[in-house]
């Protein structure tokens, strides 16, 4: 993430807040020769103190767990320096990204049906008035299958460190001109982005 300290004082507090609705990142652990990496979902507690998540049986991160780092990011987008509307600027791409970084721990195999139906409910909730999907939709045997496919895992978070690279090290108008051309550039949620760059959470 930028080390820029312009862009790295957003309260932890925040961070963990966006990092549980996302509910989605990249889990990354040592290996050998390279780095382990798995996009998943995943339930952060309340308290931010811990992620729950599960990974298919025969992903290799299932075998190295220890020392982990879960990366989430939001939205994202390229900068022109047009967009400013001053002199002698450069291209820049913002974005947002939160890291819980800890250690991940396998979780006994009861405890599976049980994340499954919080973690379920948690995302179907978000598709009211929809009637939500529940596993007892699921037959005995498609739920044992499913069950012996996948493992519970748990990272107990240490540390949070996050980066909202919003163009807080520019004027406020000058941030805010760049944010209403947003629009008509490219990246990802370039609506989010632009919303958060016009008042970015540390500065407004």
């Amino acid at each position: 993430m930028h080390p820029n300290t312009a862009f790295r004082k957003t309260p932890e507090t925040l961070a963990l807040d966006f990092a549980r609705t996302r509910a989605f990142g990249t889990l990354c652990v040592n290996g050998d020769p390279v780095p382990l990496l798995s996009h998943i979902p995943f339930l952060l507690a309340q308290d931010g103190g811990h992620a729950d998540l599960h990974l298919v049986r025969s992903n290799p991160i299932c075998k190295a767990t220890g020392p982990a780092r879960l990366s989430v990011t939001g939205p994202d987008a390229y900068i022109s320096p047009d967009w400013y509307g001053v002199d002698d600027q450069v291209p820049t791409w913002n974005y947002i990204a939160v890291h819980l970084i800890g250690t991940l721990e396998p979780l006994p195999q009861e405890t599976l049906p049980d994340m499954l139906a919080r973690q379920s409910a948690f995302f179907e909730t978000r598709l009211l008035p929809k009637a939500p999907w529940t596993m007892d939709k699921m037959t005995d045997d498609t739920t044992r299958r499913f069950l012996r496919m996948i493992l519970p895992f748990r990272l107990h978070v240490d540390d949070v460190q996050s980066t909202w690279k919003l163009g807080q090290n520019k004027p406020d108008d000058v941030r805010k001109r760049a944010a209403a051309r947003l629009t008509d550039g490219f990246g990802s949620d370039l609506a989010a982005l632009a919303a958060q760059m016009d008042s970015p959470p540390d500065v407004g």
